[in-house]
């Protein structure tokens, strides 16, 4: 194309700051026109020299205009040249060890998936608080391979997820998403609280069959490296919460689930397992007490019971015994660091479990081994709820 002298002077200049053929952006075209010592060129604002949204191509040397970004598929290698890589480039995405952690319930299996080095997406489905995220997190520190966890939320689209195009240095450039990261580097993906997002998780259909994926913004084909994998969490399985109690889930879309390959449900520990895991933390936080482990774990235990027979419509998670270990090594009071972690509770469910502990506490309820006993909770008279408490109740409690 002919440029005029003035024209000329600014690709010159341009040229020469930035390369030959770049995409540049608008801060960059005032830079060239400064030092050009020519205005602002709104010439070059022309659809002909557009790449993308706030950024254009310089014409290439003899003065013709490269193609943008949105050309043929077999020359789209030199997008890729003002990429941006990730800054998590360099870093070691290999999980800490955690200190104390113990190994139970889905850990073995999970740690198979991973040592097998196959592409076979799973779906990690339990309460909160139960450890499913930590448990992924230390098969991968075990294994020494890293790990990429992106949380999902109803807001995550293809954007968050495959990459797009972000501002770097006054430049607009493309900014891979986590989802590439880990299929360039063959680790894996986990996407935590998945059932929280919205049917944009579809742009990932084609990772969850082991295939590549196209990155429609640049026109590139990414194939995923050997060991990548996927992996998900939820509080449900993808049907939504028919209890309510997971406000936000969402049903997800059955073609979504289905190229899961294993659902892994993940229950409470029982009582044996969870006292080493409450061990574990008080071993951590330096404020080891066997005693009070022993009626942490009883007293949780009851509780949950009662919640699966119905009783009651909260429970203590293993999260939330983790809670009140630190609590009780930074405050030194086992029924303070109990009422301060279980102050989110409504004021009838607070007391109940304040008082169901101090029955624990003072040998008031009887149990055997795994066999707790459930209690009455919820809103009824707290007479009946510390009866109940020290009382077996209709139904089995298992």
């Amino acid at each position: 194309m002919y440029l005029s002298p003035r024209k000329k002077l600014f690709v010159d200049a341009a040229t020469e700051m930035f390369g030959d053929g770049s995409i540049v952006s608008k801060q960059n075209v005032r830079e060239a026109a400064e030092k050009a010592g020519v205005p602002f060129p709104t010439w070059f604002m022309k659809p002909e020299f557009k790449a993308h949204y706030g950024s254009y191509k310089l014409p290439s040397e003899g003065g013709s205009v490269v193609a943008p970004v949105t050309a043929a598929v077999e020359n789209t290698e030199p997008a890729f040249v003002n990429l941006v890589a990730s800054n998590m480039e360099k870093q070691n995405l290999i999980p800490a060890p955690f200190e104390g952690f113990v190994a139970w319930g889905n850990f073995s299996k999970i740690e198979k998936v991973v040592k097998s080095g196959l592409f076979y997406p799973i779906f990690v489905t339990g309460l909160s608080g139960n450890g499913k995220t930590l448990m992924i997190e230390q098969v991968h520190a075990k294994m020494k391979k890293e790990l990429i966890r992106v949380n999902i939320t109803i807001e995550t689209d293809e954007d968050d997820l495959l990459g797009g195009f972000r501002l770097v240095n006054g430049e607009t450039k493309f900014m891979p998403g986590p989802v590439i990261e880990a299929m360039e580097r063959g680790c894996t993906l986990l996407l935590d609280e998945c059932d929280l997002g919205s049917n944009k998780l579809l742009a990932l259909q084609p990772v969850l069959e082991g295939q590549g994926v196209f990155l429609k913004k640049v026109n590139k084909w990414i194939k995923a490296k050997p060991g990548f994998n996927v992996m998900a969490t939820a509080n449900t399985k993808g049907k939504g919460s028919e209890d309510g109690r997971y406000i936000g889930t969402n049903i997800l879309n059955e073609a979504f689930l289905e190229r899961f390959a294993v659902t892994f449900e993940q229950p409470y520990a029982n009582p044996t397992t969870e006292k080493k895991i409450v061990l574990g933390s008080m071993i951590k936080y330096n404020k080891v007490d066997e005693d009070f482990a022993e009626n942490l774990v009883t007293w949780a235990d009851v509780i949950r019971k009662t919640f699966y027979d119905g009783g009651i419509d909260e429970v203590i998670s293993t999260r939330r015994l983790d809670h009140i270990v630190k609590a009780f090594a930074i405050f030194d009071d086992k029924m303070k660091s109990i009422e301060l972690c279980v102050a989110r509770f409504d004021d009838d469910t607070k007391e109940s479990f304040l008082d169901l502990y101090t029955k624990i506490d003072a040998g008031l309820l009887e149990t055997e081994g795994d066999n707790s006993e459930s209690f009455s909770g919820g809103p009824a008279d707290l007479g009946d709820i510390l009866k109940a408490a020290t009382m077996p109740l209709t139904g089995n409690g298992a």
